[in-house]
């Protein structure tokens, strides 16, 4: 094998050329941002700045120095940018969500279809009658007609999603239907660019190689969907259950992009296709989430994507528009582009019983094309289908609709809010981002399948938000009753699984690393020294992830309505867990929720009306009151004198007759026995009615700031109470 490496002077200019590159890009990225505009386009703009356009009139000499027509340097070069799209479309496919499509039903259907077929006929239209000085010289003409109808046709949907992102609208039924329709433009666009270029590449129609590549494309996405979505998702498992391995999970993450992208490049399609698929398969896995792909894409946004539409920059040469014929139909692509996707969704909106405005909207957000038509325009130019003419109006054409579609999209959203449940969808989505327990993740429920467990699962469907994924674990080679743990779960997708033998804790712990957000577990009153049980303290003091525990008094039936419910509020980050659980559990049962914070200095009742000269302590109760008034829950929050917490709780909870107390704590793994401080422990021992207490490892404290609310007890004790910063982000 003869391998010749670059000289020393082919690499400094390699080196020099992407600093300067890299430098520039994100320089002209980043004063996009700063005036409205995404990020890609002044990315794109730093290429032409760099390129023939510009630094190539002003100063040849050194335009020629740092991009010499040299093969090797240009090979390094574009290697980097072609591995930055590789990457690029790998973080696309992730964020793409195939499901999104189906859910929202006909609306999307119908977008989807007129945003795809009206600009393809605009751009057969555009194919056929522009001049042949546009067409690639090893292309026909019905191929170069095809591959600008899949450019007019295909939307962004990195640029679509940033662009929703950062004015606010990601969550909208309008932006949701745009992401949906974004995502069919992209999946129709990519499988039909892979047959544009399987035909290219064939150098006409030969029915073989073409029926070759097309069956190999749909052989790629059987496989891809079945044996390859087992593959993923065991390689995913085995990252998940090893803890917080990032470096395996970014393994698996780019092995699975470049076998897929070597498989659809095999099949003479781009490898591009292979890595977006790759994206989708990461992101449909349950053991696959942002955590993991986050360092590479954090990695591409800063180095390798800027780098590749730089470099697409680069071949750009603004010159040739000095030549009207060239300067005309880069006006007649960009106007068709815009008006056939405006129309085509215009279309497929007023079809689907949306209104007006949200028609326009789609229209305009659709019209961002700027990531991937850049990405098509590139893999055109190296198939053949273009040249450095059509080159050019394409990527044009691809800058001009991203900068456009930010301030038309302010145009035609001012002022609309979206109809009450539009608001209330959108509510609740923001509060459970916020939530410490109680969010949309899924839930791990081990039950033996007694009573308490029946309580445990009852909680959990009266305060986590429906469609909430539960998996339960039976315990033990007794046979439970799974339709009864179904029952109180009505809203709420239940899965099953059986653990049994030994190392039963040791199991359900390993179950719990593998993607949940909250572990709950239900138990009746201790009869040994274990603070719960034997089972559930070893699983609460050892869980990577929160754990509510619901402990049922042992003479206790199932209250099916909890009539009275105590939340002690302290000035810990842990407590607002249990304030989550008490104000769900209000809002959708009824339950009166009494919030009190326990404390040495004021007076017992009802809150005062001022506290001048106690702000942190107004700012602990505010917070709390405004949180459960906004859940929705009946409360009344209120300050309490006592010398001792667990005494204070104890007492309250016997005057009102409350049946269920609710608190919260930090674990703290390290010891053999359970600790939960002095005051959970008094609780536990003393109250008659249920307990549940709402766990968070010690190391999600660490974000805590270190305040001293004064007066103020916690109920794990030490150390000094912290001002709740949870509250601090309502």
């Amino acid at each position: 094998m003869d391998l010749n490496p670059p000289t020393e002077h082919q690499l400094l200019v390699f080196w020099v050329g992407l600093l300067v590159i890299l430098v520039a890009a994100r320089l002209f990225g980043t004063l996009m941002q700063r005036v409205g505009q995404p990020a890609v386009v002044g990315e794109l703009a730093a290429g032409l700045v760099l390129g023939p356009s510009l630094l190539g009139n002003i100063a040849p000499g050194a335009f020629e120095w740092l991009f010499p027509a040299d093969d090797v340097q240009t090979g390094m070069l574009f290697t980097v940018g072609w591995l930055g799209v590789l990457l690029l479309l790998v973080v696309t496919g992730f964020e793409t969500d195939l499901t999104l499509i189906s859910r929202l039903g006909r609306a999307a259907t119908l977008v989807s279809t007129g945003s795809l077929v009206v600009p393809a006929l605009a751009g057969l239209a555009v194919g056929w009658l522009i001049p042949v000085a546009f067409v690639g010289g090893t292309t026909e003409r019905y191929i170069f007609a095809l591959f600008i109808a899949a450019a007019l046709s295909i939307s962004s949907l990195p640029v679509i999603a940033k662009i929703l992102s950062e004015m606010g609208l990601m969550r909208r039924n309008f932006g949701q239907l745009t992401l949906a329709a974004g995502m069919a433009n992209d999946v129709v666009g990519w499988v039909a660019l892979g047959l544009i270029a399987g035909l290219a590449q064939a150098g006409g129609v030969q029915l073989d190689k073409l029926a070759i590549t097309i069956g190999g494309l749909i052989a790629f996405f059987v496989f891809a969907f079945t044996i390859g979505q087992r593959v993923v998702d065991a390689s995913l498992r085995r990252v998940r259950a090893r803890g917080d391995d990032e470096l395996g999970g970014l393994s698996v993450i780019l092995i699975t992009a470049l076998v897929f992208g070597v498989i659809t490049q095999w099949l003479h399609v781009e490898a591009v296709l292979g890595a977006f698929v790759a994206g989708v398969i990461l992101a449909r896995s349950r053991f696959g989430d942002h955590a993991l792909i986050a360092p590479l894409e954090t990695l591409t946004a800063a180095v390798f994507a800027p780098v590749f539409f730089a470099t697409a920059g680069l071949r750009v040469d603004l010159g040739l528009l000095a030549d009207p014929e060239t300067l005309m139909w880069a006006l007649v692509v960009l106007a068709a582009a815009s008006a056939s996707k405006f129309v085509g969704s215009l279309i497929g909106a007023g079809a689907s019983g949306l209104s007006l405005r949200e028609g326009a909207a789609l229209g305009v957000g659709l019209n961002a094309r700027g990531a991937l038509e850049i990405v098509i325009a590139t893999v055109g130019l190296s198939l053949g289908v273009l040249n450095e003419r059509s080159y050019t109006v394409v990527v044009l054409m691809a800058m001009a609709t991203s900068m456009l579609a930010p301030p038309l999209l302010r145009r035609v959203l001012g002022g609309w809010q979206g109809d009450p449940e539009e608001r209330r969808r959108i509510d609740l989505e923001q509060q459970l981002e916020q939530n410490a327990i109680v969010t949309g993740g899924r839930i791990l429920l081990p039950t033996t399948g007694g009573l308490s467990s029946l309580v445990a699962a009852q909680v959990v469907g009266l305060s986590w938000p429906a469609g909430t994924v539960v998996q339960l674990i039976t315990v033990g080679d007794d046979e439970v009753d799974i339709e009864a743990m179904r029952n109180v779960l009505p809203n709420h997708k239940v899965e099953h699984m059986t653990v049994s033998g030994t190392y039963i804790a040791e199991r359900i712990l390993d179950e719990a690393r593998l993607g949940y957000s909250a572990i709950v577990l239900g138990s009746t009153s201790a009869d040994t020294d274990a603070l719960v049980s034997p089972l559930v303290d070893e699983i609460v003091n050892r869980a990577p992830i929160p754990a509510v525990v619901v402990r049922r008094p042992e003479a206790g039936g199932i209250p099916w309505a909890f009539g009275r419910a105590i939340v002690p509020l302290s000035a810990s980050s842990a407590s607002r867990g249990a304030q989550e659980i008490g104000a769900y559990l209000s809002a959708n049962l009824g339950t009166h929720l009494h919030q009190m914070h326990v404390d040495g200095v004021s007076r017992s009742g009802p809150l005062p009306s001022s506290l001048p000269d106690r702000p942190a302590l107004r700012h602990l109760i505010d917070g709390a009151a405004l949180l459960a008034t906004k859940l929705g829950a009946n409360h009344t929050t209120v300050l309490e004198h006592g010398d001792s917490v667990s005494s204070a709780i104890t007492r309250v909870a016997n005057e009102l007759a409350a049946d269920l107390i609710i608190l919260s704590g930090t674990s703290r793994a390290g010891g053999d026995d359970l600790f939960l401080g002095h005051t959970i422990h008094n609780v536990l021992e003393d109250a008659e009615a249920t307990v549940i207490i709402a766990t968070t490892p010690e190391a999600s404290r660490a974000t805590a700031n270190a305040s001293p609310t004064e007066g103020s007890e916690e109920l794990d004790s030490d150390p000094p109470p912290l001002i709740a910063p949870a509250v601090e982000r309502l």
